[in-house]
């Protein structure tokens, strides 16, 4: 299904009504953006169930707080900060993160694999092998390599060290260099 056209102007009377809680509106923003959530939401936490329970939850604030939006920058860019926000909540609610250790007490040595690997995946392939990383993995490298977050914003929106972040986010290139791998040679013996 092809994302829809939409003018600034049709986005802006489709926010408006969403203020004024008008349904055909908030429908329409849901059609328009719930693909496209439910991914990320699957991206960070890695159980399609609980996706879905975090994408109804990423609506509902975004429709509580639509009043709030500014007009100042893209509205899909506010809604993917509304996302990003919920399911590290959610993360860090459950504990998900507690697995996160610190590089000093990382004791395995990290092997340089080859990454140009990667290329001859489908991206279902790599989102896949995403999501099966561990949940501290899972969301280190979604925000570090796929949302752009430094290692700094990353530590102090997860409540880490930046050390910590980047043996996360080392941790799952591995685990990720490994799964493409595994991958890689599947793929020679089924052809």
């Amino acid at each position: 299904m092809e994302k829809e056209s939409v003018t600034y102007m049709d986005e802006k009377l489709i926010i408006d009504a969403c203020v004024r809680g008008e349904s055909w509106a908030r429908k329409k923003v849901y059609e328009m953006y719930a693909p496209t959530m439910m991914s990320l939401c699957i991206r960070y936490v890695g159980n399609r169930e609980i996706a879905r329970d975090i994408l109804q939850d990423g609506f509902i604030k975004v429709f509580t707080h639509i009043h709030t939006y500014s007009y100042k920058g893209a509205f899909a860019g506010w809604i993917h900060r509304i996302f990003v926000t919920t399911s590290l909540e959610y993360l860090r609610k459950t504990d998900a993160l507690r697995s996160a250790v610190d590089i000093m007490d990382y004791n395995e040595q990290l092997k340089d694999v080859d990454v140009s690997v990667l290329d001859r995946l489908s991206e279902e392939d790599l989102m896949d092998c995403v999501e099966r990383l561990p949940a501290g993995y899972r969301t280190v490298f979604n925000m570090y390599a796929i949302e752009g977050y430094s290692h700094k914003e990353i530590a102090e929106a997860l409540g880490i060290s930046v050390a910590t972040s980047k043996t996360q986010f080392l941790r799952a290139r591995t685990a990720l260099q490994k799964s493409v791998k595994s991958l890689m040679n599947n793929y020679k013996h089924v052809r």
